[in-house]
């Protein structure tokens, strides 16, 4: 009888737990499909591993997006040769003083829109959001400028070698000259990120991505009545994309976004709420420029050692950017959660969302780094066939993954300062640990040591790593929790 009793419960047991997993199944699939098409959930008050999940695969997917769409690029542009692909990162060298000033304007909008979105201020949110764009717009016209009348000499002030000066400047132009698309992609994404719109930003990348990858081939190579126009092609491919990605932002903006919607009669220039923006993100972009600038030394550097160097950095450089996109994602989300939940009034909640989130995010670049070292080669010989530049790229993959699981808390600490809206903090410690150590670290060992390319990926290795650690030891202390804006 008792025995009997015993397997009655134990029955019941089993039962229960399979009740509970068929459920936790069910609730994981409905929570993607809900992270996929969108959802109205507070991320102030639903589970914190919920609100990361809903805010994180969009965010993964949208940057996924995003690097593929840059490694088609290169994949194509590779086709043309070692200078095709050394005029990309060249002229990249120039587009991350773009990046570093969308991406800085970006930071600042994501931490306000998040925080009047925490305080469920919308009308003050949406017309933040019109400001917002208006200021990326005034940001654009200098690189625009700097691209259409000064595409040649921009190159040659990098060493550029005489094929990308006299064939590859056209790509140069274009890129600069139609920059106010990139500004515009970033900025409005930063707002529906911010918002905890994050599945509109995908789904925008995904068009504007997918419609680029088509054109790549077909500009730069020709077919039919279209004519082989190489590298240029390639430019024209991506601002035809992202131009009809910023119009699907636009539409959405006004008309269809979940957790913010713009009104016509809020489209005006309000000087005071776009200078707060503008002062938010002096921050980021100084933060960025220390951080992007110091890329352009280390490429020169390079230039000096020659153009297949240049070549495997920049393909190691598309890599990176591939697989670190769900580390992207992880880390952008943590910075909406912050924001919002200090709009919210809990910097508990918001500190625990940081913490969580770093240790998925070191999981997550543990298993990359295991790829990386040992595929290094293999990676780098997916977009060229020539053997030193897959040798250079492959030693930097190979070097990379040494402290990987270093980046992942260094992402998420960054962005936890920036959801906050302290952008200062970051910018002061990329200027140390970038301009101070970085550069001159580089140089020692590539041009003074004659360490040649590797000399720059140590130097990498060494700075990076040290801003990583740091930079989270300086979180744990708490003084972002203070942060207005």
């Amino acid at each position: 009888m008792g025995e009997t009793h015993v397997n009655a419960i134990t029955v019941e047991k089993i039962k229960i737990e399979s009740s509970l997993q068929a459920s936790s199944g069910r609730s994981m699939w409905k929570d993607l499909k809900d992270a996929i098409r969108g959802t109205e959930a507070d991320y102030t008050q639903i589970r914190l591993k919920r609100a990361i999940f809903l805010l994180a695969v969009p965010m993964i997917l949208e940057l996924v997006m995003e690097s593929t769409f840059a490694v088609a690029d290169i994949y194509f542009v590779g086709k043309l040769g070692p200078s095709a692909v050394a005029t990309v990162g060249l002229t990249e060298t120039y587009l991350f003083l773009l990046y570093s000033v969308g991406m800085g304007l970006a930071t600042a909008v994501t931490a306000i829109i998040a925080r009047r979105v925490g305080e469920k201020n919308m009308q003050d949110a949406g017309v933040s959001a019109v400001q917002s764009v208006f200021l990326a717009i005034l940001a654009s016209i200098p690189f625009a400028i700097a691209g259409l009348f000064f595409a040649k000499d921009l190159l040659i002030l990098m060493g550029a070698d005489e094929w990308s000066i006299q064939n590859g400047y056209r790509y140069t132009q274009w890129m600069l000259g139609g920059n106010v698309i990139i500004i515009l992609l970033f900025v409005m994404n930063a707002i529906f990120r911010g918002a905890g719109d994050a599945a509109i930003a995908m789904r925008v990348l995904f068009v504007a991505n997918g419609i680029n990858i088509l054109l790549d081939p077909l500009f730069i190579f020709g077919w039919g009545p279209v004519p082989a126009m190489g590298i240029e092609g390639a430019a024209i491919a991506t601002n035809i994309g992202r131009g009809i990605g910023v119009i699907m932002q636009l539409w959405i903006l006004f008309h269809a976004g979940k957790h913010i919607k713009v009104a016509w009669e809020q489209v005006k220039w309000k000087a005071d709420v776009m200078l707060n923006i503008f002062k938010t993100s002096l921050g980021g972009i100084g933060q960025m420029i220390v951080g992007m600038t110091s890329w352009i030394f280390l490429m020169r550097i390079l230039a000096d050692v020659g153009s297949e160097a240049v070549a495997g950095a920049t393909i190691t450089l598309r890599i990176m950017m591939m697989t670190m996109m769900p580390a992207f994602g992880l880390a952008n989300a943590a910075a909406t959660l912050v924001g919002q939940n200090l709009g919210a009034g809990s910097p508990d909640r918001a500190e625990s969302a940081v913490w969580k989130t770093g240790v998925y995010n070191m999981i997550f670049l543990i298993a990359v780094s295991v790829i990386y070292y040992i595929f290094n080669e293999d990676l780098v010989a997916i977009f060229s066939d020539d053997a030193t530049v897959i040798s250079i790229g492959g030693e930097w993959v190979r070097i990379l993954s040494y402290s990987f699981f270093v980046y992942g808390w260094w992402m998420v600490s960054v962005q936890a300062f920036n959801g906050a809206g302290d952008t200062v903090t970051p910018t002061r410690i990329n200027l140390v640990f970038f301009w101070l150590i970085q550069i001159p670290l580089s140089y020692l060992l590539a041009i003074a040591l004659d360490w040649g390319h590797s000399g720059v990926f140590w130097g990498v290795f060494m700075s990076e790593t040290s801003v990583g650690i740091f930079t989270l030891w300086l979180f744990s202390r708490g003084g972002w929790k203070t942060a207005k804006v």
